[in-house]
């Protein structure tokens, strides 16, 4: 749970975090057996069509939450059940004690519920009097602990074998091995008697069928049905967007929520509950069987536009198993009650901005949670704009300001990196004989020794912008007409990769144009939280460029592509600038695609026989912008021998302003990134995204390797033969 009072003690605890070794390798170990169990699991369906379906039934059952709760109400109580409903966490804990005191219930067991987390039940419950057992395997371990879950799904994935034989043998006070089967069986027996003691059973709920009052419960363990069936009382605890209207929604659900969640076909158990059933320890004989439906701000959330669509979850917590935060830090430092992606939108609404701030500044924006997520819920949009609600709460931090002061005038901010490369000089530059000219020599004061971990590049000596006009070349009949968008990095810190993609263009017939009055995408802008300035800078980028004169928006950016592409989300409220912004978006392409997809070069156009390269996919190019095999083919194409590495997809640690404020998780993302480059036994990395470029090229010749990276207009220029353009 949350502690930190400010960002500063947050870091603290996410370096503990990070200098505890065992915590690292079981993440690790997980989010590198994660993808190959999924796309196992979901192999020969097609998972985009199941998850679109999924996300349009969840959108109509959140529009009618109140009908469905209604509709749940008179047919669960026509079959004996009690429904209650409780505004808020503690209204709901209140509700449940009540319920404990008139049946007159003294032991509880517990099986896993995310909803109870929320509300901390077992804390009101034993505040009470009451004897509360979690009978999870995981869930028994953390409540051990007193502590909290650091997966949604698997609550103790942190601790190892030698740490749960230790608690064991102090619980049951005999030395216990650390063999897993004989601890489940410590487990077992250890808990059996916990059942049969019990008065009150607490399950949640994954569904609830409002056509039949009936609820659904997906585990892994048998703990659930011993907990619904032996005890007297039943009392199920479910988030009012549990409501679906009948099973056939549910069973839609239930195709991708184990998938998603452990690579399993389906779990264990799958049971249904409906209505009162039998039972011999009750005076009529009959179990007494209550529903508590948690409200939480879940309506307000129901009718909130944008936040709805966060109500589409369905609890898998992938997004945490491939978030490359998550795997570096665990649990306890992603998330409050709820952890992941997920947890950091939901910390907001359920706990409270004070819990929530530092933690929505922890999210890299590698965009791997969206593109996993089994209800196509665009979290990292939903975590900006959770950090941007923030922001307007409890004001806009000093560097925040500052920077959406010199982003707001275009000429002030070109002319502030114009004057950074008299200032860098101060600093000095590297003078080694592979280093020279390249790198600083000194990081300024302001980035500390964490920031050590790469070489920072020198900004470059003349713009892009400033080069232009005498690179241009005059194209009879072309066959494309094209705006090249620099973006920050490419114009004033690499502009030889722009450079590079006009001398592949050349030949090409293509009539390329960079018009003056662009400036950054926005990109840094919304990863602060300062939306109005992004809207601005939107405004000016769509005024620079003339879509109508233009075949296509060139990036050698995929970062700046894929924000460009999502110019018109900025605008949905505006109907004349959300028309401009869509024309605008519909000509972006990158540059990779360009080159692959619309000129068509093949190889006759370049040198063959060249170097083996690995190659390093952008967050934003894969999945932001949808291209996974363009750059690979190109690659061949190029003349390279294209060598697989290990986790080409999986973020290098960048995210732009990510890497400055958590440098030591970007260094360790980093780390795994260089180790896999290495392994991979290539002589050349080749990427498309200027930020990859500086965080990989700064980590590999820090480390003194050989390995040389390259901007694929780079690595293309350098092997294009001379002439042999386009009829």
């Amino acid at each position: 749970m949350q502690k930190a009072h400010d960002l500063k003690e947050y870091r603290e605890e996410v370096g503990q975090a990070l200098d505890n070794e065992f915590l690292r390798k079981a993440m690790d170990n997980f989010a590198r057996a994660y993808p190959q169990g999924r796309a196992k699991a979901f192999a020969g369906m097609d998972a985009a069509a199941l998850i679109a379906e999924i996300a349009e039934a969840k959108d109509e059952s959140v529009s009618h939450m109140e009908e469905l709760y209604q509709e749940f109400k008179k047919n669960a109580e026509a079959a004996g059940v009690k429904v209650h409903r409780a505004r808020t966490a503690a209204e709901a804990n209140e509700i449940i004690a009540d319920i404990a005191r008139e049946e007159n219930c003294k032991n509880i067991v517990k099986s896993k519920s995310m909803t109870a987390e929320e509300t901390l039940l077992n804390h009101h419950l034993e505040a009470e009097g009451l004897q509360v057992t979690e009978t999870d395997l995981g869930e028994w371990i953390i409540q051990l602990r007193h502590e909290g879950p650091t997966h949604m799904v698997m609550p103790a994935i942190h601790l190892s074998r030698d740490q749960v034989a230790g608690l064991f043998s102090q619980v049951t006070g005999s030395n216990q091995p650390n063999e897993v089967e004989k601890l489940v069986k410590v487990a077992r027996r250890e808990l059996r008697q916990r059942y049969v003691d019990a008065d009150m059973g607490i399950s949640g709920a994954n569904f609830c069928l409002a056509d039949s009052g009936a609820i659904g419960l997906v585990t892994n363990e048998g703990n659930a049905r011993l907990v619904t069936t032996l005890p007297r009382v039943h009392v199920a605890l479910a988030g009012l967007e549990k409501l679906t209207p009948s099973l056939h929604d549910a069973l839609r659900v239930l195709k991708a929520l184990p998938r998603n969640a452990t690579g399993q076909a389906i779990t264990s158990y799958v049971t249904w509950i409906k209505g009162q059933s039998e039972c011999k320890a009750a005076e009529d004989n009959k179990k007494s069987y209550h529903i508590v439906f948690l409200d939480n701000g879940r309506t307000a959330m129901s009718k909130d536009p944008l936040f709805k669509e966060v109500l589409r979850c369905i609890r898998c917590g992938a997004c945490a198993n491939v978030c490359p935060v998550y795997r570096m830090v665990g649990g306890h430092q992603y998330g409050h009650i709820y952890i992941g992606a997920i947890g950091l939108i939901l910390t907001y609404f359920f706990h409270g901005r004070d819990k929530a701030k530092n933690l929505v500044k922890n999210c890299i924006n590698c965009q791997a949670c969206k593109a996993v997520c089994a209800a196509g819920i665009d979290l990292p949009r939903m975590i900006k704009e959770v950090l941007a609600r923030i922001q307007d709460e409890e004001g806009h931090e000093l560097e925040s300001r500052l920077l959406s002061k010199a982003m707001s005038n275009r000429r002030f901010f070109h002319g502030l990196l114009r004057s950074a490369r008299y200032a860098q000089k101060m600093f000095g530059t590297k003078t080694s004989a592979d280093h020279k000219g390249k790198y600083q020599r000194h990081l300024p004061m302001l980035l500390s020794k964490e920031h050590g971990f790469r070489e920072i590049p020198k900004l470059a000596d003349t713009p892009f912008r400033d080069k232009f006009p005498k690179l241009r070349e005059k194209v009879e009949h072309p066959r494309y007409v094209v705006g090249l968008f620099g973006g920050c990095a490419e114009d004033f810190l690499y502009p030889e990769h722009l450079e590079s993609g006009m001398e592949t263009f050349k030949g090409q017939r293509v009539d390329v144009r960079y018009p003056m009055s662009q400036t950054c995408c926005g990109l840094p802008l919304m990863m602060m939280g300062e939306t109005t300035t992004e809207r601005d800078v939107a405004k000016q980028n769509i005024r620079a460029f003339d879509p109508a004169e233009l075949d296509y928006i060139i990036c050698h950016c995929p970062s700046c592509a894929s924000h460009l592409k999502g110019y018109p989300n900025l605008f949905k409220n505006d109907p004349e600038w959300h028309l401009l912004a869509q024309r605008f978006a519909d000509k972006v392409i990158d540059y990779s695609s360009f080159v692959q997809e619309e000129l068509e070069m093949g190889k006759e156009h370049f040198e063959q026989g060249g170097p083996r390269a690995a190659y390093h996919s952008p967050c934003h190019l894969c999945r932001g912008m949808g291209v996974h095999e363009a750059p690979r083919k190109l690659l061949g194409t190029g003349g390279y021998d294209y060598v697989e590495m290990k986790e080409e997809e999986v973020c290098c640690g960048f995210g732009g302003t990510y890497s400055v404020k958590f440098p030591r998780i970007s260094s360790q993302i980093l780390k795994t990134k260089l180790d896999h480059i290495e392994e991979s036994g290539a002589d050349l990395l080749v990427t498309d995204c200027p930020g990859c470029v500086m965080q990989i090229r700064g980590g590999l010749d820090k480390r003194g390797s050989k390995v040389k990276v390259r901007h694929m207009s780079e690595a293309l220029a350098e092997r294009k033969k001379p002439g042999g353009g386009h009829p």
